[in-house]
């Protein structure tokens, strides 16, 4: 990973500490989109072993962020990090919360997936929803791409596209509240896709949270709940 915010240390194994949390944090996320893909699959064909897989990778998830805490913890009361060594550690701690709860939405999608392969299958095979599966899939991918090379254009980007995920939501949503007025049959399968999608929404919220701490670490400047972003 490039040593973007870093800089040049006095201390070689402050440098190698603050590298080791950042390619700690980026094994995490690349384990959640392994998560998140699996689940997403497992939605469309039913596969019970993937949506094993899924709750499996979540305990490597977990310890990830729990060593990823107490090595930005120690880093903090040893080093006594400023300025852009001190934004990293901060963006670390906040990041790695929000990549956590990617990996829970994406234990909750592998629940639902579950579920669904218990109900008959529409034609489709929900195909709309594997489309959005796949366009919060690029999303938070690209988030992490960014953070990892210092992208704050690609950052941006990436919070740009969330009102294209909110878009394809609202509109599965509406296509299933149709469903259920038309064939009541179909309310259980229905819910089930509409708290699938739900959690495909939260994905992307979570990954315009990284790219917001992106550009908060290579620009010092916070632009959550900025209506005009300017960098």
């Amino acid at each position: 990973m490039d040593d973007f915010r870093t800089g040049k240390h006095i201390s070689q194994q402050y440098s190698d500490e603050l590298n080791e949390i950042k390619n700690h944090l980026l094994t995490m996320g690349g384990l959640v989109e392994q998560q998140l893909e699996k689940a997403s699959i497992a939605l469309v064909e039913g596969d019970t072993k993937l949506i094993n897989e899924v709750y499996k990778e979540g305990s490597q998830v977990n310890a990830l962020e729990k060593l990823i805490d107490e090595e930005s913890a120690q880093c903090l009361a040893r080093r006594q990090p400023a300025a852009g060594d001190l934004r990293l550690i901060v963006t670390v701690i906040k990041a790695v919360s929000d990549i956590e709860r990617v990996g829970d939405q994406a234990e909750r999608l592998a629940r639902f997936a579950s579920q669904l392969a218990e109900h008959p299958r529409p034609k489709n095979n929900y195909h709309e929803v594997y489309q959005l599966a796949q366009h919060v899939q690029k999303m938070f991918h690209d988030a992490l791409d960014a953070y990892a090379r210092g992208d704050e254009e690609l950052a941006l980007n990436v919070i740009a596209d969330d009102v294209n995920v909110d878009y394809e939501y609202e509109a599965i949503m509406r296509q299933h509240i149709t469903y259920m007025m038309e064939d009541p049959r179909s309310i259980n399968s229905s819910l089930d896709v509409l708290w699938a999608i739900r959690a495909l929404e939260r994905i992307g919220d979570h990954a315009c949270n990284i790219c917001e701490y992106l550009v908060y670490l290579v620009k010092g400047q916070d632009i959550r709940h900025s209506k005009n972003i300017s960098v």
